[in-house]
């Protein structure tokens, strides 16, 4: 009988660490060794530009060439390209210091620039966002004597049809493209970074180390936003200056199994990656060592991001589900879509919830497992009174099935938070979900989360 309960035990245990792995999206290509990620969408498919370690067995950085995978989802990956250092100016075939690397594209030409080690960058140029590619300077973009700063970890910041490249270590530079994309408009300005903190400057007194290597640009709202792994100050104009503001990273970033090991200077250090929207949601890719247990072979995570009210980013969650991946069992948090139209996110005193800002809006979710024994939707909804709304929920696309249908009225006062149930027609174990929301009085819908039972 014991030998019967023990064998009932390991089988519940097996069971749970295989529903932990099958709803497991972090790290988005498991123990490959894939880091230093930049994402880019290109015809509605992500492209990460990516660094690539060569072995768990690594006791140092070994990085032999540069990776592309793509994505339609941000869950299914496939690699497509792969660029070796004697494809390009550096010919060496022993060169194993491929560091980071980013993408631009301009008038049907694809440019990835990638680091020489900590010295230098390089470009090439193809037709597509995989290539093949071309190095068509046959030697460096950027040269170890063009600043004060090491030029190499760059990335490329677009606005208004024009590129800027941004580079260094601990002090950064930043400076025009011409339209050729391979050579520099202007002279590299050096970006002031005010209070500025980093993975060796915790309290701000280390002058030396101020920040980190490895920044990069991106654009919220008005806001310039220049990071330094999970590091970021904050500007209102490009060319800065720029002033410190916070971590996305904190200790309550992590779930269980996701807060060891660290680098030697912490959990913040190492993070290398890049700020990216889609489909009117950001995200935040990065390197990750949790699941490898070696800072010399990392993955690459993607969490989403939250703007709050003053324009900071909020906390980021570290865990195995990822993004654009959902599980039934537990609550999903509504601002946490793949997908939306005609919505936008609001800060509350417990996080962020979604809100309506058109007569129509619509939220998608893909990739929600475990569904093949619920039968009802609830959502948390709030709006004022008198107000009036039609929501219907489909799979597959804004044009599928009907799945669940409710008109309804006069929830309660904005802010206070009801449920409001669904009964569904039979679900796969795996849905794309749509809601469609119709506003049928002059009143904006807000949802907090929504859950499935049976």
């Amino acid at each position: 009988m014991r030998e019967n309960k023990n064998i009932q035990k390991l089988t519940f245990i097996l069971l749970m660490i295989l529903s932990v792995y099958l709803n497991a999206q972090n790290p988005i290509v498991p123990n490959k060794g894939l880091n230093d990620p930049h994402i880019h969408i290109f015809n509605d498919t992500a492209y990460v530009y990516a660094s690539h370690d060569k072995s768990i067995k690594n006791r140092k950085f070994i990085m032999e060439d540069w990776w592309i995978w793509s994505s339609p989802d941000l869950i299914n990956w496939k690699k497509e390209s792969v660029l070796k250092p004697k494809d390009t100016y550096i010919e060496d075939v022993n060169f194993t210091r491929c560091w980071a690397t980013d993408v631009a594209y301009r008038n049907g030409k694809y440019y990835w620039y990638f680091s020489e080690g900590n010295q230098q960058t390089g470009v090439v140029v193809g037709d597509s966002p995989t290539g093949p590619w071309k190095d068509p300077l046959g030697k460096p973009l950027l040269t170890s004597e063009l600043t004060s700063t090491d030029e190499y970890d760059m990335a490329i910041f677009e606005e208004n049809g024009e590129h800027y490249i941004v580079f260094g270590v601990w002090d950064y530079y930043i400076a025009k493209l011409n339209y050729d994309m391979i050579s520099l408009a202007e002279k590299p300005r050096k970006l002031e970074v005010n209070n500025a903190r980093g993975p060796y400057n915790q309290d701000g007194n280390n002058l030396e180390k101020p920040t980190d290597d490895k920044p990069f640009l991106h654009k919220y709202n008005g806001k310039y936003y220049l990071s330094w792994g999970c590091f970021y100050a904050m500007s209102d104009n490009l060319y800065g200056p720029y002033d410190y503001k916070d971590s996305v990273i904190k200790q309550e970033s992590f779930v269980t199994g996701y807060d060891s090991p660290t680098w030697p200077n912490g959990f913040q250090q190492g993070r290398h990656g890049s700020f990216f929207e889609w489909n009117n949601q950001w995200y935040y890719a990065y390197c990750d060592i949790s699941q490898t247990g070696n800072r010399y072979f990392r993955d690459t995570f993607i969490s989403y991001v939250h703007y709050k009210e003053n324009g900071e980013m909020s906390t980021i969650r570290v865990d195995g589900v990822g993004v654009a991946n959902y599980n039934a069992s537990a609550k999903i948090e509504a601002e946490d879509y793949f997908k939306a139209e005609g919505i936008e996110k609001k800060e509350t005193e417990n996080g962020f919830v979604i809100k309506t800002n058109a007569i129509k809006s619509y939220l998608n979710f893909k990739n929600v497992k475990g569904l093949s024994k619920k039968s009802k939707m609830t959502l948390k909804a709030s709006s004022s009174k008198g107000a009036k709304f039609a929501i219907k929920i489909l799979r597959n696309s804004l044009k599928g099935e009907l799945i669940g249908y409710k008109t309804i009225e006069s929830i309660s006062d904005n802010d206070y938070f009801r449920d409001i149930t669904f009964s569904l027609k039979k679900l796969q174990q795996k849905e794309d979900i749509y809601l469609i929301i119709e506003q049928l009085t002059n009143n904006q819908l807000q949802i907090d989360s929504f859950s499935f039972s049976k």
